[in-house]
C-alpha cells in the first residue's frame, strides 16, 4: 500500500506544477460574451482524478490491497485542488 501511496503522491507532485501553471499569458482572451474558466489545467485534473477514483471504487479486484489508500489519497487530492481554486476566489 505504501508503494502505491507513493507512487501517487509522486504523480500528484509531478502533475501539480503543470496543473497550477498560469496558461493566461499565451491564451487569447475569451469573446464576449463568453465566461473565461479559470485554472482549467486544475479543472481537467480533477476530472481524471475523479474518473480514476471511479474506476477504482467500481473495478472487480481490490489492486492486490490497495483499492481503499489509493480512493482515499485520490479523493484527498481531489478535495485539496478544489480548495486551491476556491482560495483564488477569494
Amino acid at each position: 500500500m505504501k508503494r502505491l501511496t507513493a507512487i501517487l503522491a509522486l504523480a500528484t507532485m509531478l502533475a501539480l506544477p503543470v496543473a497550477l501553471t498560469n496558461h493566461a499569458a499565451a491564451q487569447p482572451p475569451p469573446p464576449k460574451g463568453e465566461r473565461h474558466e479559470h485554472h482549467p489545467e486544475i479543472h481537467k485534473a480533477i476530472a481524471a482524478l475523479e474518473a480514476a477514483k471511479h474506476y477504482m471504487e467500481h473495478a472487480d479486484h481490490d489492486f492486490h490491497g490497495h483499492r481503499r489508500e489509493a480512493v482515499e489519497a485520490t479523493e484527498r487530492a481531489i478535495q485539496q485542488l478544489r480548495l486551491a481554486i476556491e482560495s483564488d476566489r477569494r
